[in-house]
């Protein structure tokens, strides 16, 4: 049998309406699974279990009397600490953040709340967002459950790595250049980088989403359900659509299948990620579909100005702090911030017209294909201590040439596993589609989940 912790949400939706099981007893058997993983782990911040148990035990009585709340009624959740959840600080995974708490819930934290999911505690995550890693200067090191002395990517460090260690089904990340698929295929899990605007964010910005992020794609699926609904606060967000989730796996026959093995920038793929992401696009062109090369189309220049934009984008914030403030910075991303200083207008100007350049080059390069088969990552997770696969302040973006485009040009793109390197690394395969086409994205990866075969056992908590 399946052990609570393991269990799908829709499992245990389906295990509280027939009554075999309650919410009470899965929110304990999760919360036992997170004190034995925890310890070493370290995905968590504010974890509130007092108020879980309180909350699953009027989520049993509304199964009892036949009338859940909503969707996710009783389903253990948590969210990724810059999702604002009201009366928690938002840290932004930095220790020069002043911890206020938060005066209401964001779009992402208020839907899965009226859903009637329980949040357990918020998930942790580098400073300010900007590192593949789980290093932070608020919070302790978080770590990969399939090695303890591996990364678990990030920014949604904590919330790859709770999924992976079975803290409950569902979790939320948000991502600006990779920052839910790059823990997604470090831990072997699925999330989806919905296309811009699908799931409301406050606040909004060029690029960032909030996504699922879970160990099958029915689970994101249920969780999309609620999070694309509308929320007034992104003026950025998409008009409301009737989009059945729940819809069966998409076929691959026939389809144009692009297959990107070469990103136009960063590091050169690895041979045993190059090899895992061709095995995918065989058992696609098995199943009928036509496999046609993608052309590189980030160039050098392009990953350096967008790497400026950032920079000078985390300077101004950075500079606004106190002497004191600014010391208590993870010394990484402190020196990458100074990158952006005393930047002309000229090349800021030039920086951020490289945005749309990105933008329509990933457009042009991909518009021609139904969906797209690329690595996630060029390179499998590294060692926990470091901020980056190369480790070097000059070279942070090296890695998600991949991922980021994907971002500007705001289409939505998954990560689901297709292997592990002889290390027992896992490695997932990025599958991209035409903006908009969310739905597409998520059948055709729920078709690749049935056709991929057995994956390995998820991790067990060191003894």
């Amino acid at each position: 049998m399946t052990a609570i912790h393991d269990m799908q949400a829709g499992e245990l939706l389906t295990a509280y309406k027939t009554r075999k099981l309650s919410p009470v007893e899965a929110v304990d058997a999760v919360i036992t699974r997170i004190e034995a993983w925890e310890p070493r782990l370290k995905a968590l911040y504010a974890p509130d279990f007092g108020e879980a148990r309180k909350q699953a035990a009027a989520a049993e009585k509304r199964w009892q009397q036949g009338r859940p709340q909503g969707a996710l009624d009783g389903v253990p959740i948590t969210i990724k600490e810059n999702i604002a959840t009201k009366g928690v600080p938002v840290p932004l995974g930095t220790a020069a953040t002043q911890l206020v708490p938060a005066a209401a819930d964001a779009p992402a934290a208020a839907r899965v709340r009226e859903a009637g999911a329980i949040i357990l505690a918020k998930t942790t995550m580098p400073d300010y967002g900007m590192l593949s890693s789980g290093r932070s200067s608020f919070h302790p090191l978080t770590r990969n459950p399939w090695n303890l002395a591996w990364n678990p990517g990030g920014s949604s460090a904590g919330a790859g790595a709770a999924a992976a260690a079975g803290y409950g089904p569902l979790h939320l990340g948000t991502d600006i250049g990779g920052s839910v698929r790059l823990p997604a295929t470090w831990n072997g899990i699925f999330t989806l980088k919905p296309s811009l605007g699908r799931v409301p964010v406050d606040p909004p910005y060029f690029g960032r989403v909030v996504g699922p992020m879970t160990r099958s794609v029915a689970d994101s699926a249920l969780l999309l359900a609620e999070l694309s609904k509308p929320d007034a606060r992104d003026h950025m967000s998409l008009p409301a659509s009737d989009i059945d989730w729940s819809a069966g796996l998409l076929e691959p026959k026939g389809l144009k299948i692009g297959l990107h093995l070469d990103a136009g920038s960063g590091l050169p793929v690895d041979a045993e990620v190059k090899s895992a992401v061709e095995a995918v696009a065989r058992l696609f062109e098995k199943a009928g579909a036509h496999i046609e090369p993608v052309a590189p189309f980030l160039s050098p220049e392009m990953l350096h100005l967008q790497d400026l934009f950032w920079r000078v984008r985390s300077w101004v914030d950075f500079s606004a702090l106190s002497h004191a403030r600014q010391a208590s910075v993870l010394p990484f991303i402190a020196d990458w911030c100074r990158g952006g200083a005393d930047v002309s207008g000229a090349t800021v100007i030039k920086a951020v017209n490289n945005y749309m350049a990105i933008r329509a080059a990933a457009v042009k390069a991909t518009h021609g294909f139904d969906y797209v088969l690329s690595p996630v990552s060029p390179v499998p997770t590294y060692r926990a201590e470091w901020e980056t696969p190369t480790n070097d302040v000059r070279r942070p973006l090296e890695h998600i040439s991949f991922t980021m485009p994907y971002n500007m040009s705001e289409q939505p793109a998954a990560s689901i596993n297709c292997g592990y390197t002889q290390e027992g690394k896992p490695v997932g395969v990025q599958i991209a589609g035409r903006r908009f086409d969310d739905l597409g994205v998520m059948r055709i990866s729920r078709w690749f989940e049935t056709a991929r075969g057995p994956q390995k056992k998820w991790p067990e908590p060191p003894r």
